[in-house]
C-alpha cells in the first residue's frame, strides 16, 4: 500500500495521510517496552508513516528519545512541541498526569521567546537530531490551564510567537503551529500570529464535528492546515471505554454505539470510520493517531486501506450522527 500525501500550505512540506502519534512511545497510562517501541516506529516509517509527531511531555523526554534513535539516518517529518521545559528530578505523581514510567524530570510551563528558544534546544539534544521540522505550541488552553491560561496566552502572544517567527524566518523549522485538545485556543490563536498549521486532537473526529462550524472556515480563510490527532477520541472509537482520556460519559457511549450499527450495517470497521472520515476536509494534511506496538500499527493500516463507499456517510447523515454538511472522504483516501 503507497500512502498518498497532502502539502502544508507554502511550506514545502508533503506528509502522509496518515502519520504516527509519539505519546503511547512516552508510555502514555501504560509503559512501552524499548525493543516494541523501536520495532513499531521502524515498521511505520517502512510503511510510510514517515511523518512522526512527538514532545517532550511524552514520558517527560522518553518518546523524543526513542523518536530520535530511530528516526536517525532517515527521510522523516518531524514535529516536536514547545510549552514545557524538563527540569531534573521526578514529578510527584507522574502516572496522574499519564505517564505511569517516565524519565526523571517533571514538566514547566514556559511560553516565552525564552523558554521557546530553549525547548527546541533541548528537544534537539535529546533527539539527537540537527533537523526538527514543525513546532507546534502544547496544551496552551483553559483545559490545561483554567484561570492561569490568560497569563500563558499572553506569554505566547507577547514573545513566545516572536520566538517560532525567528526559528520559522530563520529556516530553522519549516512551519509553526498549536498542538491542543481544543479548538477555542486555536481560534483565539489566528488572531495573534501567522500560522501554518493547528495539530488538532480529538475535536475533528467521527464523534464530533464542532470545528466545521467556526475553525475550519476560519483555518481555510488563513490558510491554516490541520493535523487530526485522537482521531479514534482516546480509546471509544476503538473498542475502549475513554473519552477525552477519562472515562466516557452516558451520552458518548450512546452515540457510539448508533455509529457502530451502521458500521455493522455496512460491514465496516468502525476504526476505519473513525481513521477516515477527518479526510473528506481539505484542510486536513494528515490524521496521526497514537500507536503503541506493531499490532496497532497493523490494525491501522488495515483500518485505512477499507474501501468505505459514499452510501455510508449518507447513512450517517440520515440518521443525524454525522453533520450533515461535513465533507466526506472518498473511497480510499489514504491510498495512491
Amino acid at each position: 500500500m503507497t500512502l498518498t500525501t497532502r502539502s502544508i500550505g507554502t511550506t514545502g512540506l508533503t506528509v502522509p495521510t496518515l502519520g504516527f502519534g509519539g505519546a503511547p512511545l512516552g508510555g502514555l497510562f501504560d509503559a512501552v517496552d524499548d525493543l516494541e517501541a523501536a520495532k513499531t516506529l521502524s515498521q511505520a516509517m517502512d510503511s510510510g508513516l514517515v511523518y512522526v509527531d512527538t514532545a517532550p511531555f511524552y514520558g517527560f523526554g522518553r518518546s523524543e528519545r526513542r523518536v530520535g534513535d530511530i528516526l536517525r539516518g532517515r527521510d522523516y517529518v518531524l514535529s516536536t512541541k514547545v510549552g514545557r521545559l524538563l527540569a531534573p528530578g521526578a514529578a510527584p505523581d507522574p502516572a496522574a498526569m499519564g505517564w505511569p514510567a517516565p524519565l526523571p524530570f517533571h514538566p514547566v510551563f514556559d511560553y516565552s521567546y525564552d523558554g521557546v528558544m530553549r525547548s527546541f534546544e533541548d528537544s534537539l539534544q535529546r533527539l539527537g537530531l540537527d533537523r526538527i521540522d514543525i513546532l507546534y505550541v502544547h496544551d496552551i488552553g483553559t483545559e490545561t490551564h483554567g484561570a492561569e491560561n490568560g497569563r500563558h496566552f499572553s506569554a505566547l502572544a507577547q514573545s513566545g510567537y516572536r520566538a517560532l517567527d525567528e526559528l520559522r524566518s530563520s529556516g530553522r523549522v519549516k512551519a509553526i503551529g498549536l498542538g491542543v485538545n481544543e479548538a477555542q485556543v486555536c481560534k483565539d490563536a489566528l488572531g495573534i500570529g501567522d500560522w501554518d498549521l493547528f495539530l488538532l486532537a480529538g475535536r475533528y473526529t467521527l464523534l464530533e464535528q464542532d470545528p466545521l462550524l467556526d475553525l475550519l472556515p476560519a483555518c481555510q480563510a488563513q490558510g491554516v492546515s490541520i493535523v487530526v490527532g485522537g482521531p479514534f477520541n482516546s480509546g471509544i472509537l476503538v473498542g475502549g471505554d475513554t473519552w477525552n482520556y477519562g472515562t466516557a460519559p452516558d451520552h458518548v457511549r450512546s452515540k457510539v454505539a448508533q455509529l457502530a450499527a451502521v458500521c455493522r450495517d455496512f460491514n465496516i470497521a468502525l476504526p476505519a470510520a473513525a481513521l477516515q472520515f477527518p479526510l473528506g476536509h481539505n484542510s486536513v494534511v494528515s490524521v496521526t493517531p497514537g500507536l503503541r506496538s506493531r499490532q496497532e500499527l497493523s490494525d491501522a493500516l488495515q483500518w485505512s486501506a477499507q474501501i468505505i463507499p459514499e452510501e455510508f456517510w449518507t447513512a450517517l447523515k440520515t440518521k443525524d450522527l454525522l453533520h450533515p454538511d461535513a465533507p466526506t472522504p472518498d473511497m480510499a483516501p489514504f491510498i495512491k
